[in-house]
């Protein structure tokens, strides 16, 4: 094989691995983990079960791929997030329900003993809390307007963010996500 075919195998390999990935993305959203089977994967995208087997062995393998592939999208450099730069991104949220009800979906089930995602979010949540406290000690110091230091009020501002998205996913013509975010702001201090 010469090393144009080999160059071409692996970029197919790659946008298959791709494709499958969006497709388990939309079998999460729709069934969550529990509910989405390796077949409904490799039905979607046209493929044996075993076809998809060949690029995600397990169906652990595809879940961090899954995982992984979503924290790309949202991947801002280490200690680049600023407060002002939350709104855009509860914006942006907003106009991408599939992936936020995949997210949300994954999270809750992750709660259960043995889950597969619950080391990764575990381990996300530490590092989004630290984050959203470098984020915060930028703006405002060690104290925020409210007597709060960063580090107190990092987890509450994260959970308001996690809270809208399930709030706005059931019932998306009551809850505006990015309104009620920016009022949060307000009471932080933020100019919103």
């Amino acid at each position: 094989m010469s090393y144009g075919d080999a160059m071409n195998a692996r970029t197919r390999s790659e946008e298959r691995r791709a494709e499958i990935v969006r497709a388990a993305l939309e079998v999460i959203a729709e069934r969550g983990y529990r509910g989405a089977s390796l077949a409904a994967v490799a039905e979607r995208v046209g493929l044996t079960q075993q076809g998809l087997l060949h690029h995600f062995p397990t169906k652990d393998a595809l879940l961090v791929a899954v995982l992984e592939e979503r924290d790309r999208w949202d991947a801002v450099p280490a200690g680049s997030w600023r407060v002002d730069l939350l709104t855009s991104l509860v914006e942006y949220n907003a106009m991408r329900p599939g992936i936020i009800q995949t997210f949300s979906a994954l999270l809750g089930e992750s709660v259960t003993e043995g889950h597969p995602a619950r080391e990764y979010f575990t381990e996300r949540y530490t590092r989004v809390r630290e984050s959203m406290a470098v984020a915060l000690r930028a703006e405002y110091g060690e104290r925020l307007p409210n007597g709060l230091t960063p580090e107190r009020t990092a987890p509450l501002l994260v959970a308001v963010m996690d809270g809208l998205q399930y709030q706005w996913l059931l019932d998306p013509e009551s809850v505006d996500m990015p309104g009620a975010f920016r009022d949060f702001l307000r009471l932080l201090g933020e100019e919103a």
